[in-house]
């Protein structure tokens, strides 16, 4: 018998920063219950789909969600109940039917992916089947290389960075389980490091530490120095992954490296200062090294250095299809950062990965700095199979659970699971 969703209901609940945010739960006429946890960006494009927020002053600063749980309890639940939860697509174009705006700014994204996931959960369990099986089929069988957070700056932490994420990617382990020793060896490797030099070893939003350098390059210094003393070797075992979020320090048509002092910058000159850390610096992959509307920065990065490293867009092409379409046609980058909550359902998101990978482009699951913990993102990450994830540092619990959903995964498909990018 066909299960049948039976009841939604939603939540506010908190997510890593203490900031509300909207759980989900759906329930079928046979009892399965799936939830799922909305996460939220700090650093966001400007066009993300609407994440509705109450605006009450008086309560959580403005940002309670009530508005958007009451648009699931009251708005979308009806309009679900009866349907069958493995038809993932039309429950998705339902409710984006049901919003009927283009940026979801009527339900909100949040309200409306909450919903997405948690169907695709219940859906899941209701087929007996792992999450990351049932999204992706007998074939979802590669592990995601992760690009661990462990140096904060920008808006993510009160740190001297300008750049807003400096990652280690361990590019040449052999199974997940050895790339998630590598990175969190390096990770304690660098705290050590920041320790015997007097810098401050807390972490910002995603787990990096968020000391006071005195400069940009300083980071990826201490990053090299951290891989060598955790015994491993630059470029060959682990290598570098940047996220500037370029948009964050552009102004006036210029990049203004304040925090490190470093001045203003032009698109081209920001091309320069890259092409020579690439130079420098086990560098492989940059995202947003541009502001969100320099499509000429873009465009120039990538004829530049697309051939030596990846170039990914996250504030420019929002998981969007229309933005990706534009990228491929102008050759503006040749990756995508895939955030689901930045365009708002399931469905949605694999269209984006599908674009990518008929342009054969790279694309890198990713988290936000506002994290829950729902493990939703290991599952869908192994399930499309890019090969890149990015869930933050290797402390937080938020980010934890989505590596120890991955090792599970690996454990699960034994010596069918493969690793890479």
């Amino acid at each position: 018998m066909t299960p049948r969703i039976q009841s939604i209901d939603a939540l506010e609940i908190l997510d890593s920063r203490g900031n509300p945010t909207v759980r989900v739960n759906v329930r079928l006429d046979n009892g399965i219950l799936g939830t799922s946890s909305v996460p939220s960006g700090a650093s966001t494009g400007e066009n993300e789909a609407v994440e509705l927020r109450d605006g009450d002053p008086d309560r959580y600063g403005g940002k309670g969600v009530r508005k958007a749980v009451a648009n699931v309890n009251d708005l979308i639940a009806p309009a679900l109940i009866g349907a069958d939860p493995r038809e993932q697509a039309k429950i998705d174009h339902a409710m984006l039917a049901l919003d009927g705006t283009e940026n979801k700014a009527k339900l909100g994204a949040n309200a409306i992916l909450g919903v997405s996931q948690a169907v695709a959960r219940v859906a899941a369990a209701a087929c007996n089947l792992p999450l990351y099986a049932y999204l992706g089929g007998a074939g979802a069988v590669r592990l995601p290389v992760p690009m661990m957070n462990v140096l904060n700056g920008g808006k993510h932490a009160d740190s001297g960075m300008d750049f807003q994420e400096f990652m280690v990617f361990p590019i040449g382990a052999p199974t997940f389980a050895e790339a998630l020793r590598y990175g969190t060896e390096t990770f304690h490797a660098l705290h050590r490091l920041l320790a015997s030099k007097g810098y401050a070893t807390s972490v910002g939003d995603e787990g990096g530490f968020a000391p006071k350098l005195k400069s940009n390059e300083e980071a990826c210094d201490l990053i090299v120095k951290a891989i060598l003393a955790a015994g491993y070797e630059p470029g060959e075992d682990i290598a570098i992954a940047l996220d500037p979020a370029a948009s964050s320090f552009y102004e006036d048509g210029k990049y203004r490296l304040s925090r490190s002092g470093q001045g203003e910058k032009t698109a081209a000159e920001m091309t320069a200062l890259f092409k020579d850390w690439v130079t420098e610096y086990p560098i492989v992959s940059i995202e947003d090294s541009h502001d969100e509307n320099d499509w000429n920065g873009f465009k120039g990065i990538t004829a530049a250095l697309g051939d030596k490293v990846q170039i990914v867009g996250d504030d420019l092409l929002v998981t969007n299809t229309k933005f990706i379409a534009r990228a491929v046609e102008e050759q503006a980058c040749n990756a995508v950062l895939i955030k689901l909550n930045q365009i708002g359902t399931v469905t949605e998101t694999i269209a984006a990965i599908d674009l990518c990978r008929k342009a054969g482009w790279g694309y890198v699951i990713s988290h936000r700095s506002g994290e829950t913990e729902d493990s939703f993102m290991a599952d869908f990450a192994v399930a499309m199979g890019g090969g890149q994830i990015k869930t933050g540092s290797a402390c937080r619990s938020e980010r934890i659970a989505k590596y120890n959903r991955l090792l599970e995964i690996e454990r699960e498909l034994g010596a069918a699971a493969v690793l890479g990018r």
